[in-house]
């Protein structure tokens, strides 16, 4: 039988169960204690959002280096991202189309501009809050990417004049955050649909 654990990772816990002594941050050993979990596919410390768990080495392996499955398309990871400015459609078509950053260009990805009342789920106030300037106001973007650089999506807004200020996964590998609570978790059954959706039919 295979799981999937679904987390809603606070800010400033890091996605791994060894505390690290050069910094404060909280780990998952502080919410699990069952010693066979593994990660599939980090979150930043600073990130917030769905983060994935399981003792599945196959599905771990499935989710974090995907098979090309459903006609050789890579499965996406839908962040929500609040940046400081207003996207114009000149920085959307530039993030869509993939921008060229230091470790080369990015995938195209998919994005498009939210009002604060399109957000999928109601948000949490984040500890500590983003900074605020009263003369810049702040918007949201719904960006999927393909790929997996090292802080890409921060670098990609960034890249295009929108400073990343806070930054939710909302889905991964056809996973999505839903309704869970900030710090929740909830254990999924893989049955054969979505086994075959990762790669791994049976």
């Amino acid at each position: 039988m295979s799981d999937v654990i679904l987390f809603n990772k606070p800010y400033g816990v890091l996605s791994q169960f060894r505390h690290d002594d050069n910094n404060n941050f909280a780990t998952l050993a502080d919410y699990f204690n069952d010693k066979s979990l593994r990660v599939a596919g980090r979150l930043d410390a600073t990130s917030e959002g769905l983060l994935l768990l399981t003792s599945d080495g196959r599905v771990n392996r499935a989710i974090t280096h995907p098979p090309k499955v459903n006609n050789g398309n890579k499965q996406g990871k839908t962040y929500l991202v609040q940046v400081e400015g207003i996207a114009n459609d000149d920085q959307l078509s530039e993030l869509a189309q993939g921008v060229l950053l230091k470790d080369g260009l990015t995938l195209p990805a998919m994005v498009r501009y939210l009002e604060d009342n399109e957000l999928p789920m109601p948000l949490w106030p984040r500890n500590p809050p983003i900074r605020e300037r009263k003369s810049v106001p702040t918007s949201w973007l719904m960006l999927t990417i393909f790929e997996g650089k090292n802080r890409q999506v921060r670098r990609m807004t960034a890249h295009v004049g929108l400073p990343c200020l806070r930054l939710i996964r909302w889905s991964v590998a056809g996973f999505e955050l839903g309704q869970l609570e900030v710090g929740a978790f909830v254990r999924v059954h893989l049955n054969a649909a979505r086994l075959r959706q990762l790669g791994l039919a049976r």
